[in-house]
Order: C-alpha cells, then sequence, then structure tokens
C-alpha cells in the first residue's frame, strides 16, 4: 500500500511546474507580455461573448478567462497555450443552463476539472491523438455552425426565445424580428464581423475584434441610438470564491454532463497544445500536464463564477504569431484582463450586445478551414462521410453524440478496410527434387493456403466460409506465419474450421505459427486441438512431409523417390 501511494505521489509531483518552465520565462520577458497583451486584447470581446452565450453572463466569461487562463498557463503541459472560454465549451454549457440552471453549469465545471486530474494520472493523454481528422474537422465545423446560429437573436436585437435547440432558437428569433424589425442591431452586428474579417485579410497583426467593438460602443453611447441593448452592469473585480453552488443531490443527473465537458475540454485542449506545437520550431506540450493543468483550471474556475474552459485555438495562435516563447504571455493575458475587470468595469458594460454577436459570428466563419474541409472530402468517400456526419450530428444532437457518432462510424469504416486487407491464397507446392508426377501426385491430395493479414473478428467469419468450402483433398496446410495479428473470434472460427474439415475427414496441419497469437489459440482451445496427433509444425517444410506420411500411412500416395524432404516450401 505505501509504495502505490508513494508511486501516485511520484506520479502527480512529476506533473507540477519545473524550475526549467520557471527559468524559461525569464529569458525573452519583453517580447512575452506584449504577447500577452495582444492576446488579452483579441481575448476581451470573446471572453465577454463566450459568457453571454453560455447563459452565465459576461461576467462569468471574463471570471473564466482570467482564472483559468492563469491556472492552466502556470500547471499546463504547452509553454504557449492561451486557455478560456470558448465556442466549443458554450455550445455544450448551453443545455445545461436550460435544465439544471448556473449552479449546475458551475457543478459540471468542478466534475469535469477532477476528471481530468484523473486522466492526467492515468496517463491518458496520449490516446487522444488517435481521433481521426475527418472526426476533428467535422466537428470544428458543426461548433462553427452552432455559434453562428447561437447569435441570431443578439445580431437581430430580440430577446432569446425558448429552447434548447439552435436551430429552433434561431428559427424563432428570425420570426420575431420578422414582426419587429431592430435594424440598429443587425447593422452593428453586420459591420463587427465585416470589419475583423476585412481586416484580419488586409492586417492579420492587427486586433480588429477589439477596435471594432469599441468604434461600434462610441458610435452608440454619441448617437444615443435605440435597439443596441449592452451588456449591463459588471461586477469590479472577481467574486470571493464561493461553494455556495455545490448541490450534492444533484450530482447523479449532472455526471454525465461533466463526462462530456471534460471530453471536450482534454480534446479541445489538446488540439490546440497540438497546433502550437506545428507552429513553432522546438516546442513539445506534455499531454498529461496539459490534462493536470486544465482539470485545476476547471476546479478553480467555478468557485469565482466562471465556466468551464479549455485551451483555445485561436488565442494559442494569435500568442504564438506575436512572438511567445514561455508561460509568461499566457499569464500576462490572464493578468491584463483581471486589471479590466477591476478597473474598466463600468465601460465594458456599455458594450452592446450586437458587438459582440458580431465579433463572435466573425469567429465562427473564420473557424472553418475551407481548404481542410476540400482536402478530407476529396480523399475518400470514408473520410467524406465521417466528416459530414459529424458535423450534421454536432448540429442536430450534440458535441459528445457527434463525437461518439464519428467515432464509432470511423472505426467501423476502418475495420472494414483492414478487413478487406486479410487474405487467404492457395499457394503452390514447390517441386523440389521430384518428377512431375510425383509433384502431380502430391498436389492431387494436399492443398497449402497462406494467411496473410489480421486474422480478427471483422474478417474471421470470411475466412471460415473460404477455408470450409475446400473440397477434395485429404490434408490442408494453413501456412499462419503472415499472420500480423488474431484475435478470440478469429482463434474461435480457426478452431470451428480445424473441427469441421477433421469431421469431412480432411486433415489439416498448421505451420508458422507465431508466440504472439499462441495464447488466444491456447485460451480457446485450438492450440490443443492443432497439437492433437502432432498437427501443428514450426515451418511449412516440415509440415508437407507429416502430410505426405499420412497420405503414405493411408495408402493413398506411395513411398516418394525424391528422398526424406520432399517437396520444398519456403516461409516467408
Amino acid at each position: 500500500m505505501s509504495s502505490r501511494i508513494s508511486r501516485a505521489g511520484a506520479r502527480i509531483v512529476s506533473l507540477l511546474p519545473t524550475r526549467a518552465d520557471l527559468a524559461e520565462m525569464g529569458r525573452a520577458p519583453r517580447r512575452d507580455l506584449l504577447a500577452g497583451l495582444t492576446v488579452a486584447i483579441v481575448a476581451l470581446p470573446l471572453a465577454l461573448g463566450f459568457g453571454v452565450s453560455s447563459g452565465l453572463g459576461a461576467a462569468a466569461g471574463l471570471a473564466t478567462a482570467v482564472v483559468a487562463g492563469a491556472l492552466a498557463a502556470l500547471f499546463g503541459g504547452s509553454n504557449l497555450q492561451v486557455s478560456g472560454p470558448t465556442g466549443a465549451m458554450t455550445v455544450v454549457l448551453v443545455p445545461i443552463v436550460a435544465q439544471h440552471g448556473p449552479g449546475g453549469v458551475l457543478m459540471v465545471g468542478l466534475l469535469a476539472g477532477l476528471m481530468l486530474i484523473a486522466l492526467a494520472a492515468l496517463r491518458a493523454g496520449k490516446y487522444m491523438r488517435y481521433v481521426p481528422a475527418p472526426v476533428v474537422e467535422g466537428f470544428t465545423l458543426g461548433i462553427a455552425c452552432v455559434i453562428g446560429l447561437q447569435q441570431v437573436p443578439n445580431a437581430l436585437g430580440v430577446p432569446a426565445p425558448e429552447g434548447e435547440r439552435v436551430l429552433v432558437v434561431a428559427w424563432r428569433a428570425v420570426a420575431e424580428f420578422a414582426g419587429a424589425p431592430n435594424w440598429t442591431a443587425v447593422g452593428l452586428a453586420v459591420a463587427v464581423a465585416v470589419v475583423m474579417l476585412v481586416g484580419a485579410r488586409l492586417r492579420p497583426t492587427v486586433p480588429f475584434s477589439i477596435v471594432a467593438v469599441i468604434a461600434a460602443t462610441v458610435v452608440v453611447q454619441v448617437a444615443g441610438l435605440d435597439g443596441a441593448k449592452p451588456i449591463g452592469d459588471l461586477p469590479s473585480g472577481l467574486p470571493a470564491p464561493s461553494l455556495s453552488f455545490l448541490e450534492p443531490g444533484a450530482l447523479g443527473a449532472l455526471l454525465a454532463p461533466a463526462v462530456a465537458v471534460a471530453a471536450l475540454a482534454a480534446l479541445e485542449s489538446l488540439l490546440s497544445a497540438s497546433v502550437a506545437d506545428g507552429m513553432t520550431v522546438g516546442q513539445k506540450h506534455d499531454p498529461d500536464r496539459e490534462l493536470f493543468g486544465q482539470g485545476l483550471a476547471n476546479i478553480a474556475s467555478p468557485l469565482f463564477g466562471g465556466v468551464p474552459a479549455t485551451g483555445a485555438i485561436a488565442r494559442t495562435a494569435v500568442n504564438v504569431r506575436t512572438g511567445a516563447s514561455s508561460r509568461l504571455a499566457a499569464l500576462a493575458h490572464a493578468a491584463v484582463l483581471a486589471v479590466i475587470v477591476f478597473a474598466a468595469a463600468p465601460l465594458v458594460s456599455k458594450i452592446p450586445l450586437a458587438a459582440l454577436a458580431g465579433v463572435l459570428l466573425a469567429t465562427a466563419v473564420r473557424m472553418v478551414e475551407v481548404g481542410s474541409l476540400r482536402a478530407l472530402a476529396k480523399a475518400t468517400r470514408s473520410d467524406a462521410l465521417i466528416l459530414v456526419l459529424t458535423a450534421v450530428a454536432t448540429l442536430a444532437l450534440d458535441l459528445v453524440y457527434a463525437v461518439i457518432i464519428g467515432l464509432v462510424v470511423a472505426g467501423a469504416l476502418a475495420l472494414r478496410d483492414v478487413a478487406g486487407q486479410v487474405r487467404f491464397d492457395q499457394v503452390p507446392l514447390d517441386r523440389g527434387d521430384h518428377s512431375d508426377e510425383e509433384h502431380a501426385l502430391l498436389a492431387e491430395h494436399i492443398v497449402a493456403y497462406r494467411i496473410d493479414g489480421p486474422l480478427f473478428f471483422a474478417a474471421a467469419h470470411r475466412f471460415l466460409l473460404d477455408l470450409t468450402e475446400v473440397a477434395d483433398v485429404r490434408v490442408i496446410i494453413l501456412r499462419m506465419s503472415r499472420v500480423s495479428t488474431m484475435d478470440a473470434t478469429g482463434a474461435l472460427v480457426l478452431k470451428d474450421a480445424v473441427e469441421k474439415l477433421t469431421r469431412r475427414g480432411v486433415l489439416v496441419l498448421a505451420s508458422g505459427i507465431r508466440p504472439g497469437q499462441r495464447q488466444v489459440l491456447d485460451s480457446v482451445g485450438a492450440l490443443e486441438l492443432l497439437r492433437h496427433e502432432g498437427r501443428e509444425y514450426a515451418t511449412t517444410p516440415e509440415a508437407i512431409r507429416a502430410a505426405r506420411g499420412h497420405l503414405e500411412g493411408a495408402g493413398l500416395l506411395p513411398a516418394l523417390r525424391g528422398g526424406e524432404d520432399g517437396p520444398h516450401v519456403c516461409d516467408e
């Protein structure tokens, strides 16, 4: 017991920041601080917008960006990752708010944080890399569509209609707008989105989101425009830590949403960290430390009224492009946002909701990588199907179901392709030193088959069908040296085939069974069956000699003149 505790303690210690991390932050502080300031300017409208979209308000988005952003930067596994509220997480949170209220969202964030720490302790970070690219791209496309639809009520200047499905809510908002148009809100949203999209093409390094939001706020205040509803009052500072949202009786109902939030936080954070690695030279994130940092961030964020957080791809990309080289940049981003919370809350509260809607509409458009979508759609039909199916499921169902559906379909199609690679080919017996007549006598009674590829559940039954249809032979030799892998189903099917052929009077011999396949064959009794009467041989020539001896003993073949070795077949 003590050794287990010590190993667990050592594992946790290995996830904590090191002296090297702290030393790295002192190498280029000026560049990192400038990058952090730039990211904070970009992150401010996004944090406000995602807070509003989540249903907990702009203050919750700011609290998340400050608290989660700082903790994830300090304890995470990437030197360049920037964390905070994201669009993907907002999509998951909206139905949770509708069903369980704000307290439910905060409780879900806390539970998700604990789950992320557990995943880090179990070293699960490495498994996230196995999510197929079409699932990720379809997931991102679906999220972009959902984020865009979520902004329709604020962009049209109408109260958010009741409902959990974004398509239904957006349609109801359009119907309400048609009855009482609010062109001020529409103009602000469209103007902010256009400025961001056009500006990003002309001057990618300029944070046009904050420029557009400030301009929209000034215009509304100076012109006194009606129909531009502001964010509303924001607290001057972060609320004191509180556990008032804890409701033990609601834990059972919140476990499933917490699993969804933890899975999304892990997937999006590790994907974002991988993007950061790809944009730099010499940077490599630690996936388990990243999960640990995100876990701590999601535990702390709810205590200050924040929502669940993840690594943010867009903000991380800005961080890298502006020259960040250490965690100091992400910490500076959180510090700048904290100063805004404490010093500029009255000014921030006057930002029109329609302007934030424009920011998120432009963000949704920029999330869609048309080139990547086109490439995947042209790659294979399977990739295109997975991409479209994941995107549609994200839009029609929710993110967790979408990812599960995408993974299941991708796995099924991959299994189909792998199963199609399994080959069961008859191979000729080499003539060796024997005459044509002697070789013809052997070939009349003995047939050898070579199995190439994995013998597993997806391909095993086709193998059984092909093998048991063999007719008019007395001995079958199965050359198994090229079987790459075998599962219990494959072993059972092999055993079934041997038993069926034996009942028909056909002797089945096997050669070249690999050591890794013996355990699974032995577990189902197939190895014992093959060993019965010496049916299993190390090499194919040995199996052929045994087959010849069996036929001679049965009086089906005369003693051959070619010597003891008989026909020779080389094992590959």
